[in-house]
């Protein structure tokens, strides 16, 4: 057992013997399935805190040689899978941290530094079939393939690091790159290469130098949806063995999305909160929000709209053919938004839009404006838990005034040009609403869609509000549009008081464009 070859299965182990562990050796079947074919290149891209290392130290342990992992697998998902003994600790796994290495090596010196490690512990194994001449590590590879006829599993953690961290050293990323291709590409030694990093491989200018890897990244997991995060049901499992609020887990960490799985959750943020059995922001704490706060000033026409409009509950279609993958060749706004939808802040489902996924991350969004230049908007998110105050009262003249002062301050920023700004600019109006309650968005009611529903968590005692919006109409016609079509009967599960909350834009009322009226009902 080596560090780099074969390195055992503590890792896994440590990790079955956690207070919370949640079954994903399913993802070994697909694994499996890809050996010795022309989909053994996979690389799977997550934001960081996704459980990327865990599902390595996972394959490292299932398939390395010279130990026997049997017990540790016994009653998991992979043990009733027709493949699990034909691959069980059949395989030379090569396992290499990118991190490491480029922490490690001297300046410039990556991969030099990682052959030199590497080809130590090939010496040890197989020192009888390379002795005779100094070689590099690929052709050492091939070399024990024509002899042995053994071939290797590749397991790369933190495969992008270079790109991430070295962004100004293009040499040092084409060195790289070239080093990558050169190691795995054509080469009749690879079983199986799983490469694991934040951004995917597809495109590097002229050195697409990796494009054999089939990518699942967050914009589309395919097969691995189910391995990404924490499925609703494992989520709802651990909140009844660690007696936790499902709901309330549901509104702070719920959120991302793909084509099956409609509800992915943040494994390190789900486990940090049943573990401290608190609520909080775990995932984004372990990075300053000044990441953050680089990409929402970039100074791209459109970008700031966007990022108010989904800071109101709204949603806004991604572009992302021009993204290149990297983290500095921004030429639009939707290469950002891509960005930001492989670095977790944004979510991202099959209509190519992209939205803030949970008040875990949206809480980051107003921690980074608050540092930044969005002044307006600050502002606004601090009025709001008047404008909730004076909606709860029934004063519909403060609402209506509270709202034109919000139009007033982000006017520079979101237009209202039809009733979706508009729904966007309730939705960032009432933004300490989301402490209380759910946010829901063109909610499916009656005979059409409530336009914003805000629905009290279960521990909260507040009522529900559903507001409908009219653009030069009138507030009044809102009203009657809830209880025409029957709003009140989509709130499935509750029971209790209800606001049903009229708001028209006037646009050509410039002193007072906003009116408001609220009535009180009753859900049994």
């Amino acid at each position: 057992m080596g560090v780099y070859l074969n390195p055992g299965n503590k890792g896994f182990w440590e990790s079955v013997r956690s207070e919370i562990y949640v079954d994903k050796t399913g993802l070994i079947a697909e694994t499996n399935q890809c050996i010795n074919t022309e989909q053994k290149f996979l690389c799977v891209s997550r934001p960081r805190r996704f459980g990327k290392s865990m599902a390595l130290k996972m394959l490292a342990a299932y398939y390395s040689c010279g130990c026997d992992s049997k017990e540790l697998f016994a009653g998991r998902s992979i043990a009733g899978h027709p493949t699990f003994k034909k691959y069980l600790n059949q395989y030379d796994v090569v396992f290499l941290n990118m991190q490491q290495f480029l922490i490690e090596a001297a300046s410039g010196k990556v991969t030099e530094y990682l052959e030199q490690e590497v080809l130590e512990e090939l010496n040890e194994e197989y020192g009888t079939v390379l002795k005779g001449r100094e070689m590099g590590l690929a052709a050492a590879f091939r070399k024990i393939y024509a002899k042995t006829g053994k071939q290797f599993i590749f397991l790369i953690d933190e495969w992008d690091c270079v790109m991430r961290e070295r962004q100004e050293s293009e040499t040092l990323q084409k060195q790289y790159l070239d080093f990558l291709r050169n190691l795995l590409k054509d080469q009749p030694y690879i079983a199986l290469a799983y490469m694991t990093g934040i951004l995917p491989v597809k495109k590097y200018g002229q050195h697409s130098a990796l494009n054999m890897f089939w990518e699942y990244a967050m914009t589309n997991q395919f097969a691995f949806e189910e391995y990404t995060g924490f499925t609703e049901d494992e989520v709802k499992a651990l909140c009844e063995k660690c007696a936790m609020d499902f709901a309330l887990i549901s509104n702070w960490y719920d959120g991302y999305k793909f084509r099956e799985f409609q509800h992915i959750y943040n494994p390190r943020s789900v486990v940090a909160a049943m573990k401290n059995r608190i609520l909080s922001n775990y995932w984004t704490s372990t990075e300053t929000y000044e990441a953050l706060k680089v990409y929402m000033d970039m100074d791209f026409d459109g970008l700031r709209s966007d990022i108010v409009q989904m800071l109101g509950g709204g949603r806004v279609r991604v572009n992302m053919r021009s993204f290149q993958n990297d983290m500095q060749s921004f030429r639009i706004k939707d290469d950002v938004l891509t960005l930001l939808i492989h670095l977790g802040y944004l979510a991202y489902d099959s209509r190519e839009e992209a939205f803030i996924p949970n008040k875990e991350i949206i809480g980051e969004f107003e921690n980074a404006m608050s540092v930044s230049g969005w002044p307006e908007i600050v502002r606004i998110l601090k009025a709001s838990d008047q404008l909730l105050k004076d909606t709860l009262n029934g004063d519909e003249e403060s609402v209506a005034e509270g709202l034109d002062r919000a139009h007033t301050e982000a006017a520079s920023i979101l237009t209202y040009n039809d009733e979706n700004s508009l729904a966007c600019a309730i939705g960032l109006a009432y933004y300490s609403a989301r402490k209380d309650y759910r946010l829901i968005r063109e909610l499916p009611a009656g005979h059409g869609f409530a336009d914003v529903v805000f629905l009290p968590l279960p521990s909260v005692k507040k009522p529900a509000l559903i507001i409908e919006l009219k653009y030069d109409q009138s507030a009044h016609a809102a009203i009657q549009q809830i209880k025409d079509r029957q709003y009140t009967q989509v709130l499935e599960g509750y029971a209790g008081e209800i606001l049903a909350v009229g708001i028209n834009y006037d646009r050509d009322n410039v002193n007072k464009p906003h009116s408001c009226v609220i009535e009180r009902m009753e859900k049994q």
